[in-house]
């Protein structure tokens, strides 16, 4: 057997559940009927983020609840249609809370690309990629 290629739900670790889940409500995201007092839920174009207690989630997964500052060493990515959105979708970010980390600009891959941290200090990238493409439900369409 081998492991499915697929990632239906990434789970983030939060200090706050309540703010988190506010702050991504302030994106615009829509939060699952599937949520509940522990855990929060969102539907996205590409699979599912989940928004669960930081010492929780570590306590499950078995590990040390070490939070430790600075790059963890995952990002998360948010893939635009075109170049002139990425700038307004990381001023929609700052205005629900965020920090931004990098305003946009041109990569050296040859799109346009910006990040802003969440609440918890998770870092997410707006990038527009000039080879991307689609599909109808908007997540990315990679071939």
């Amino acid at each position: 057997m081998t492991v499915p290629a697929r990632i239906s739900i990434v789970t983030i670790g939060v200090s706050d559940l309540a703010r988190s889940t506010k702050f991504y409500e302030a994106l615009g995201w829509k939060k699952s009927a599937s949520s509940s007092a522990a855990i929060s839920f969102f539907r996205t174009a590409g699979g599912v983020l989940a928004l669960y207690p930081f010492d929780l989630l570590a306590e499950d997964a078995t590990l040390p609840a070490l939070r430790s500052p600075g790059f963890g060493g995952v990002t998360l990515a948010i893939n635009v249609e075109r170049a002139e959105d990425v700038q307004p979708s990381l001023d929609a970010a700052a205005k629900a809370g965020a920090k931004i980390l990098k305003p946009a600009m041109n990569a050296d891959w040859g799109g346009v690309s910006g990040y802003f941290a969440d609440p918890d200090g998770y870092p997410w990238e707006i990038a527009w990629n000039p080879h991307s493409s689609f599909k109808p439900d908007g997540s990315l369409d990679v071939r």
